[in-house]
């Protein structure tokens, strides 16, 4: 009976040891996964994402944590608008950092629509930086889908409008399964914003020039969690 009793403590002791490691790793990844940054050495010129959902930016500590530049979320489709847009572009400017103006282009609804949308609420301002189209909605999902003839035609209807407004070739802010969908990095020449957690992305086939290398980075700099951007050296 005492040499079972033991092998059980024995036993016991072991699993407190296996669940002890398993908490530490945990927390150290949850850490990690709200802390992490790139490094400044490899990549000097870095940002974030910015947008309703982050509610309200203390700007001058976003400068502080590091960023040199910020992207607005502006339009999305047809009709829908950002509501902290034109606060967070006059709050962005006033912290002296750079900014551009992001549209999460909807397949579903016509290019025009969403190009007078995205110039309505985006001023010609040549000190911004280029605009960016955020592609991850598929043509499949529509009421009445899309080929991919139509969002390829569509999405170059759109581009030339908003580059006609701007001043500057769009960069595409592509999702994995837009990509793996439709390969439009192969298909439109424009420079590209890739998303991949903690890790390089490299599902484009291409280089890119902006990579979302953290979207939940907690900071002093906002209510919520961060989309941290970094810029290609």
């Amino acid at each position: 009976m005492a040499r079972k009793s033991s092998k059980s403590r024995t036993r016991l002791r072991f699993l407190g040891v296996i669940l002890l490691i398993a908490l530490v790793a945990g927390g150290w990844g949850w850490w990690q996964l709200h802390h992490w940054l790139p490094s400044r050495a490899a990549y000097p010129v870095q940002g974030a994402e910015i947008g309703q959902q982050d509610g309200t930016i203390d700007w001058k500590a976003l400068k502080a944590i590091g960023a040199n530049f910020a992207y607005l979320d502006a339009s999305a489709s047809a009709f829908a608008r950002d509501a902290t847009f034109a606060q967070n572009l006059e709050d962005a400017k006033a912290a002296k950092l750079q900014v551009g103006a992001l549209h999460r282009y909807d397949p579903c609804q016509p290019a025009e629509r969403q190009a007078a949308n995205f110039v309505t609420v985006v001023p010609r301002d040549a000190a911004m930086l280029p605009p960016v189209v955020e592609l991850d909605m598929l043509g499949d999902d529509c009421p009445n889908p899309v080929s991919d003839a139509g969002i390829e035609s569509e999405l170059t209807t759109f581009l030339n409008q908003i580059e006609t407004h701007t001043g500057k070739p769009a960069i595409l802010k592509l999702t994995r399964r837009f990509q793996h969908r439709y390969k439009i990095a192969a298909r439109i020449d424009r420079n590209l914003w890739l998303v991949g957690i903690r890790f390089e992305p490299d599902y484009a086939g291409r280089p890119w020039m902006l990579w979302t290398a953290n979207s939940s980075l907690e900071s002093e700099a906002g209510e919520a969690p961060l989309r941290w951007v970094v810029v290609q050296p």
